[in-house]
């Protein structure tokens, strides 16, 4: 999105920016939480759509309609937000029966999938050291997932797809790339409106009361202020500098979950965690390092 912050520019300034872009994820993140064990998924997607929209207006209005008519590459727009819509909800449906921090963990190997697609999906080469750190990152998944009979129940089930989706997501994101983030943006929020549009009408509708509606309408502007936040950190600062500190997500899960929710995740869950931080960051460094030299 071309929003402008004057923000000091230099690593201290996109760190900064990167913390609060998270703070604000996780925040959303326990809020969606907090509010899915008494109203709909379809009903947090409509209300969070709603108001996203309704704070990116001007910003829609300034872009004109010629763009949003006539997208680029339509059928990975509509991939696109096929997956974002999907990859959101199965996260709302993980949280009903998962641990907050658990979620955000198999999310956060979503950047592991991405690097395993990349060589069919976006024709990137990838060597032998980004597929042992893809393979270890699927072992920390497999862990954090800590295999028993019952492991696979439905929370585990959505948080894996979701985290699938996620990547896909972010795959299809990566071939729009000279898209404007207005357009992308409202697309991403008109999906997941006419999606929980049409779960509500099945579902019912239940009537919130303030507290819980300013609750609901906070998750679309919360995530689009955090979403400003991690993009404008990585104009200021070196993506090498600022990336790492997404990984700061999981932290908050596990405050948030244990102050809210009572929360405590496994030794093995943490131990999965970090298995799939550390892939994670290898993968993303070793790219820093190959960038503009041949593979």
């Amino acid at each position: 999105m071309s929003l402008r912050l004057r923000l000091p520019s230099g690593a201290s300034g996109g760190i900064a920016l990167m913390l609060l872009g998270v703070l604000f994820f996780a925040v959303n993140d326990t809020l969606g939480k907090w509010l899915v064990g008494a109203y709909s998924v379809g009903q947090l997607l409509l209300v969070r759509s709603i108001s996203g929209l309704c704070v990116m207006a001007p910003f829609i209005r300034r872009v004109g309609p010629i763009p949003f008519l006539r997208p680029a590459r339509p059928g990975i727009q509509l991939l696109r937000i096929a997956f974002s819509t999907l990859e959101t909800s199965l996260f709302f449906w993980a949280l009903t029966e998962l641990p907050l921090a658990e979620v955000m963990t198999y999310y956060m190997a979503g950047p592991i999938y991405v690097t395993a697609l990349s060589p069919f999906l976006l024709g990137e080469q990838v060597g032998w050291r980004r597929w042992t750190a893809v393979a270890v990152g699927f072992g920390g998944v497999i862990l954090a997932l800590h295999p028993s009979p019952g492991s696979l129940g439905f929370g585990a089930v959505c948080a894996l797809a979701g985290s699938f989706s996620y990547a896909c997501f972010m795959v299809a994101t990566r071939k729009l790339a000279s898209t404007r983030g207005e357009v992308l943006m409202t697309y991403q929020l008109t999906a997941a409106l006419l999606f929980g549009a049409v779960f509500v009408a099945l579902e019912g509708w239940v009537a919130p009361g303030p507290v819980d509606l300013v609750l609901m309408l906070f998750l679309g502007v919360g995530s689009l202020v955090g979403n400003l936040c991690v993009n404008q950190s990585l104009r200021i600062a070196p993506a090498s500098a600022v990336v790492p500190y997404q990984y700061t997500l999981i932290l908050w899960g596990m405050l948030f979950g244990f102050v809210f929710f009572d929360e405590v995740l496994s030794p093995l869950t943490m131990a999965g965690a970090a298995i799939i931080i550390g892939a994670g960051l290898f993968i993303f460094l070793r790219e820093q390092q190959l960038r503009g030299r041949p593979r």
